[in-house]
């Protein structure tokens, strides 16, 4: 029995010492990884000053941002910041331009069709149940300042709405997908060379958390400190920078615990991956990768990457204020120095002789209106000194600096950036607006492909945990809201195809819209609109409301549908006022489908649809006659 104990003991104390082990090498890796990244962090520092409006500080060769000194106390050192209305620019282009995810079917068969509608359901619906528009907005404004961003895609056990209460009369809730926003200065990839996650082993994501979120997280109890920086850096590595740092003083939280998670790949040792959590030298949990959100259903990394403007060879992309920031400091000193100049002129610059006037007093007073200046009998009078006139080199400097933000944002206005062109024409104007807008599909397209990475991450996250009866109201068919049970085993994601939304403006739909219609391509071989197209071009316009006035065909498609539902088990028949050409061609549209070949009783289903297709023929003969 003693022996047992001892040998109990021994084998925790070994696992103790593993956790210890393990520990110590994860916060190793994390320090390796971070100075790796120092230089790159730097550069967001900076642009997050100068995007702020604190414009005379750079780079210290120590690291850290350090504040740039006057050459000449007197020198003016006014800020005119023309970085933070070109991002804000840009920001509200990609705003205009936002995606919004849609889902195309594999193929016309009627269970893609289905599979894509219900996929595009749960998307709609997610979206609205968390915010992603606006954790789109904030990861966009992110990705504009540091070039980089990260959206970090989690299954929340206590989402969604209450459906039980467990043995302790705690509330049990259905679960529901979490989409977070995760600034860059977080993420610390083992390969800074790679350009994507498909392209790194392993991921640190690190974070400033409170000790009691590690308490009743993890129920660790933990020893923090006061963190006077919430991006990562220790209290060790911000002693060593300079005094005069800038930017260490941004955030601070009271007994703060650096938390880091380490996600590491699939490998022929540990196929399904590993996640280790560690805070204050402590293994809070080891484990395989939790999500199965890999294209081919392994497990992967939750996060997915939106850049600005990428870089090749690069992990993190650059961003719009590295570009802007040569320009930023230039202007600022033509103005500086322009405004010094003037104030020369106005204010004079006096030349007084040796002892002839008090010189004390005129630097203190200078030349008041109506001042009795006195100075030695037989001295020479002070006088003004010729400064001149404010060189024409100020203004074209200065106008070639403003236009040089405009052709380096990637934002000019057509009337300010196009005034030598004169256009007479909506539709050159509206050619010209467009090539302007034509500048920021590069950060588009990032936008259209970190959308399209969390659609297939969410349906993956659903398809693993939302069970086999999960609840929702979804938006059908004309329009109709559904509210039904699905089984997300179904969510087949690998057969869907993700596209987004036409990126063009409202007016560009619209004007493509009647254009369509004036050649007569949206109208079917005999020259009339379909309801289907009615209801698009109503839409386009902003008159959606007229759906209810929509064609009674539509209800009769939608009927025969519920008939194919019901056909497949027993018998429905026909009622009088069916229109019977459109069941007839659905019914018979379901019978030409694979769904139909796959099924198991056929030769059974087949006979009710035959006997139910004659129905509608004879009724229809019937009426005919009448």
């Amino acid at each position: 029995m003693e022996q047992k104990t001892f040998d109990k003991q021994a084998e925790e104390r070994a696992k103790e010492l593993e956790a210890e082990r393990l520990a110590a090498e994860i916060t190793a890796d994390f320090e390796k990884r971070r100075e790796a990244r120092r230089s790159i962090e730097n550069g967001w520092r900076l642009n997050m000053n100068f995007f702020s409006g604190n414009q005379y500080c750079d780079v210290s060769p120590l690291g850290g941002l350090v504040e740039e000194d006057k050459q000449y106390y007197w020198q003016s050192r006014r800020v005119f910041n023309h970085i933070a209305p070109a991002v804000d620019s840009r920001v509200a282009k990609l705003e205009k331009l936002k995606p919004v995810l849609r889902v195309r079917a594999f193929s016309d068969e009627d269970g893609d069709l289905k599979a894509a509608q219900l996929a595009t359901g749960i998307l709609q619906y997610v979206q609205e149940r968390i915010g992603l528009e606006e954790s789109l907005s904030k990861a966009t404004a992110w990705s504009e300042v540091c070039g980089s961003v990260f959206y970090k895609v989690l299954w929340n056990e206590e989402g969604g709405r209450q459906v039980a209460v467990d043995g302790e009369n705690r509330p049990v809730y259905e679960g529901e997908v979490q989409v977070s926003i995760v600034p860059p200065f977080e993420i610390f990839p083992n390969r800074l060379d790679a350009e994507d996650l498909d392209g790194v082993q392993s991921v640190i994501h690190a974070q400033a958390v409170s000790a009691g979120y590690i308490l009743e997280k993890f129920g660790v109890a933990v020893s923090g400190t006061e963190m006077t920086d919430l991006f990562g850096y220790s209290e060790a590595s911000a002693a060593k920078l300079p005094k005069n740092t800038l930017g260490m003083q941004a955030a601070k939280l009271e007994d703060g615990v650096l938390l880091l998670e380490r996600y590491t790949k699939p490998t022929a040792e540990r196929p399904d991956g590993a996640l280790e959590i560690v805070a204050a030298g402590k293994l809070l949990y080891e484990g395989p990768l939790p999500y199965k959100n890999g294209e081919r259903g392994e497990r992967t990394f939750p996060f997915i990457k939106q850049d600005s403007l990428r870089l090749p060879g690069a992990f993190f992309a650059t961003s719009i204020v590295d570009r802007l920031i040569p320009v930023q400091r230039a202007y600022n000193a033509v103005r500086n120095r322009k405004h010094e100049f003037l104030n020369r002129l106005s204010m004079g610059v006096l030349t007084v002789e040796d002892g002839s006037v008090d010189t004390d007093e005129l630097a203190e007073e200078g030349l008041l209106p109506g001042k009795v200046l006195v100075y030695r009998q037989g001295g020479k009078a002070p006088e003004m000194l010729d400064c001149g006139k404010v060189p024409s080199e100020f203004k074209d400097e200065e106008e070639w600096l403003e236009k040089e933000f405009s052709v380096i944002g990637g934002v000019s206005d057509v009337a300010q950036s196009s005034t030598a062109v004169r256009v007479t024409s909506a539709t050159g104007l509206q050619l010209l607006i467009s090539q302007d807008e034509s500048r920021l599909a590069a950060s588009v397209a990032c936008i259209h492909k970190a959308m399209k990475g969390i659609g297939r991450q969410i349906l993956r996250l659903y398809r693993q945990f939302a069970g086999n009866a999960r609840l929702m109201t979804l938006t059908g068919e004309n329009k109709k809201t559904q509210v039904y049970y699905f089984n997300a085993s179904k969510l087949d994601v690998s057969d869907i195809r993700f596209e987004s939304q036409d990126v063009t403006t409202p007016e560009e739909k619209k004007a493509t819209l009647l254009k369509l219609y004036e050649a007569g391509l949206l109208t079917d071989k005999d020259g009339n609109l379909t309801q289907e197209n009615k209801q698009r071009i109503l839409d386009a316009f902003g008159f959606g409301g007229y759906e209810n006035a929509r064609d009674i065909s539509s209800l009769h498609i939608a009927k025969a549908g519920e008939e194919n539902l019901t056909l497949k088990t027993e018998a429905t028949e026909v009622d009088f006022y069916d229109d019977h050409e459109l069941h007839i061609t659905e019914h018979i549209r379901f019978l030409l489908s694979a769904e139909f070949k796959r099924a198991a009783d056929g030769g059974e289903m087949k006979k009710r649809f035959e006997a139910h297709i004659e129905a509608h023929k004879a009724k229809r003969g019937t009426e005919a006659r009448k």
